[in-house]
């Protein structure tokens, strides 16, 4: 068949398929007045445990720095749950501890807790009988962002090109709200290599447990996107509740080789919850969510909120700003503003995956093309080493780490002056700056910011990170003595694969 014909099938097939949709373009939800939430253990607690200057420092955090404490702290929220669990996530794998976090909202569920779950389509994998399983729950809903309307197989990737403007919009934003009282909001999925328990690829991450007056803001920004025209209830994308719940019952929580038990039990739960309290910081705090659906929605150009927020905090700042993120892409309007801040004097360095620690080489040739000119522009930039000692800090479980588990990083994290720290779903990339939605927790507090900024500096140090550096105008990576002119412990394989990549332009929707 000649190319033009080929194309010309394909535009045509395209076209058919997305007239086909079966899904209508946008959903009508009937409104309902927000729920009053009652006084419950969780409220109790924390209020009783904050500070007297609670209108100076009105909401608590604490920072989850490992696997087990996200796991842990999500568990016991759900174990002490008495009214509702509100839940929205950008994957949630049907893993170890995925399958064991959704056996504790049904029992949840089965003690009166109303509980809401709010998923990217992208991700779903086909499990929409599953999903509808739990949704006939009486007490359990479920509703999917923004859903490609061709369910199955290559003709539902065909349909993203017949939409793309539209379907290439995922909704990246992550929260765990419990009766209105906590939540853990930050850039950890549901899955066990956000857990420290996979024996596949685990991730160095970081996510926020938060009480106090942000945790309303959360809640308000749950019912947003639960509320708007593109959340579907699951029962719309033809799943089949052919799943006994009662399977679930059967699950038996993971368990950490030398972490202790995870919480079971409501009297376990608030006992661990008491515990953590007591290292609460109160802070001044917001929390900062995209507009679930854009108000132009084939403008891929305008920076969204969330992006807005972190470029003005930048922008005020007079010393450093430190960042870790799992992806890096600037374009060159950033790396203009790159470079009027270190102009002025502002140290701006930046921890990030190198190729080997990556998981994804498509994700990685993005950040590899610009790499050369954020270098030129200022930038301080360290890649982190697979067989870091951070992993066996994280895990206690050198199984679980390089050589043997591949090692990477996922967090999403960045401190202003060490005065300001924001925690969230925010990659420093394209797609987060103008495609996805995003969420982040904006701390104005000088320990918490101090504290991250020296775990991330850490994280740099060259027993866990290459530096980079330009040498006659090529990049190249230093650890002690040692340097290289070409990505550490990769083959040329891949390294072609990541230029031959760069060729095309598709770095937005990395």
């Amino acid at each position: 068949m000649p190319l033009l014909q080929r194309i010309s099938f394909i535009i045509v097939l395209i076209t058919f398929l997305h007239g086909c949709a079966s899904l209508s373009d946008e959903v009508n939800h009937s409104s309902e007045l927000p729920a009053v939430q009652q006084e419950t253990t969780l409220s109790t607690l924390a209020i009783a445990n904050q500070l007297d200057d609670g209108e100076q420092a009105p909401s608590g955090v604490v920072i989850q720095d490992t696997g087990w404490d996200a796991l842990a702290q999500r568990l016991a929220l759900i174990e002490t749950a008495e009214q509702s669990i509100d839940i929205q996530y950008y994957i949630w794998n049907s893993d170890r501890s995925g399958r064991y976090l959704a056996s504790r909202l049904i029992a949840a569920a089965n003690r009166g807790v109303k509980v809401r779950i709010m998923l990217d389509d992208i991700n779903l994998n086909e499990r929409e009988d599953m999903l509808t399983a739990l949704d006939a729950h009486p007490f359990i809903e479920i509703r999917v962002f923004n859903p490609i309307p061709t369910r199955r197989g290559v003709a539902k990737w065909l349909n993203v090109l017949g939409d793309f403007s539209r379907l290439n919009r995922r909704m990246h934003n992550k929260s765990f709200t419990v009766d209105g009282a906590m939540s853990v909001v930050g850039g950890r999925n549901i899955g066990d290599e956000y857990f420290d328990l996979s024996d596949d690829i685990n991730f160095r991450d970081r996510d926020v447990l938060v009480s106090g007056a942000v945790v309303n803001d959360i809640q308000l920004s749950f019912v947003e996107y639960w509320d708007s025209r593109w959340s579907y209830p699951v029962s719309m994308l033809g799943g089949e509740a052919s799943i006994e719940l009662a399977d679930l019952d059967r699950i038996y929580p993971p368990r950490y080789k030398h972490y202790p038990a995870l919480p079971e039990g409501k009297e376990a739960a608030q006992r661990f919850l008491e515990k953590l309290m007591s290292v609460n910081t109160w802070v001044k705090a917001r929390y900062v969510a995209d507009q679930p659906v854009p108000d132009d929605v084939a403008n891929t150009d305008k920076p969204k909120r969330t992006a807005r927020v972190l470029a003005d905090l930048a922008l005020q700042s007079k010393q450093e700003i430190v960042v870790e993120s799992a992806y890096l892409v600037f374009d060159d309007g950033h790396l203009d503003s790159l470079q009027g801040l270190t102009n002025d004097g502002v140290k701006v360095s930046a921890l990030t995956n190198s190729m080997v620690s990556n998981d994804l080489i498509t994700n990685h040739s993005g950040y590899a093309g610009r790499r050369q000119g954020m270098l030129e522009h200022g930038m301080q930039l360290f890649e982190l080493k697979p067989e870091t000692k951070l992993c066996e800090q994280s895990t206690k479980d050198a199984v679980k780490c390089a050589p043997t588990t591949p090692y990477g990083l996922h967090s999403k994290s960045v401190v202003f002056d060490r005065q300001i720290a924001a925690v969230g779903s925010f990659n420093f990339n394209l797609r987060s700056t103008y495609l996805n939605t995003e969420s982040i927790l904006v701390i104005d507090n000088e320990s918490i910011a101090d504290s991250l900024a020296d775990d991330i500096e850490v994280a740099m140090e060259e027993e866990n990170s290459w530096r980079l550096g330009l040498d006659d105008g090529n990049v190249r990576w230093y650890s002690g003595t040692q340097s290289w002119d070409s990505e550490p412990d990769t083959s040329q394989w891949d390294r072609v694969k990541s230029r031959f990549l760069q060729l095309f332009p598709i770095e937005k929707y990395l």
